[in-house]
């Protein structure tokens, strides 16, 4: 049985997709942390940062790029985003498959001082 995400890419399990190509399939994260919060998972199976190989250089390069896209597409490259990888159970990844979080959508000091919100 292959795992959640490689179920996903396959799309034997219905998800929000936002963004696909040959490597990466990027999609909303079911449990989200922020009002913006999505995955961007390479298609290759990776079980995690600790099993990357050198030769994945050039896949791991384009998943930062891949976040950087997707943070213009989802405007909020402008105000800031955050990203995160888990490594491990004792890091905190749920699922065994390389996956980048990518978080956003935080109001900022400014946006509470001018609306009065704490």
């Amino acid at each position: 049985m292959s795992c959640l995400f490689c179920q996903i890419i396959n799309k034997e399990i219905p998800t929000d997709i936002i963004y696909e190509d040959d490597e990466f399939v990027v999609f909303k994260d079911i449990k989200p942390k922020a009002p913006v919060h999505f995955l961007i998972v390479p298609r290759k199976h990776i079980i995690s940062i600790n099993h990357l190989k050198f030769q994945d250089k050039e896949l791991i390069g384009k998943l930062f790029l891949i976040a950087q896209k997707i943070a213009k597409k989802q405007k909020v490259a402008k105000k800031g985003y955050k990203l995160i990888f888990n490594v491990g159970k004792g890091g905190g990844q749920v699922i065994d498959h390389l996956h980048l979080h990518l978080l956003a959508g935080w109001r900022t000091n400014e946006e509470r001082d001018v609306h009065g919100m704490p």
